[in-house]
């Protein structure tokens, strides 16, 4: 079997007032926030941000999303937002995280996140594109 690179980046946020409820605990739609921006800061690293999609003529929307509360994070705290690749043979993009109350070092979430292609008609592109192919072949993780 193979060996691939495992692609991953981390990046820091301080729990703004905006993103909690009234019991200052994190807001369960925040998450997704943290969710893309570890995916831009990840995109920035390793050379795939949504311009790369753009520029080859597509399109990646979230076609699902998973997320698994484990602790609060409330008004004030420090989190770590964890990103890894994840391979896959299909033409999709496929994400997970951990977050990480700063702190303790606890586990407050984990998740996943799946995009797809679309062309510039927003129609499904059911191969991976060769802009894609050629960026996995690079990262080693084809």
């Amino acid at each position: 079997m193979k060996e691939h690179n495992i692609l991953t980046e981390s990046k820091q946020i301080l729990i703004r007032f905006s993103e909690v409820d009234s019991m200052s605990i994190v807001w369960h739609g925040s998450y997704v926030l943290y969710f893309e921006d570890a995916r831009e800061a990840f995109g920035r690293k390793y050379g795939l941000t949504y311009q790369t999609y753009f520029d080859n003529g597509f399109y990646a929307p979230l076609v699902d999303m998973q997320f698994e509360f484990k602790q609060p994070l409330v008004y004030g705290d420090t989190a770590r937002i964890e990103i890894e690749y994840v391979p896959v043979q299909a033409a999709k993009v496929v994400f997970r995280y951990r977050i990480f109350r700063e702190k303790d070092n606890v586990l407050a979430a984990a998740g996943s996140t799946t995009q797809v292609f679309l062309d510039s008609r927003y129609k499904l592109v059911l191969y991976n594109p060769d802009f894609y192919t050629e960026w996995k072949r690079r990262n080693n993780v084809l």
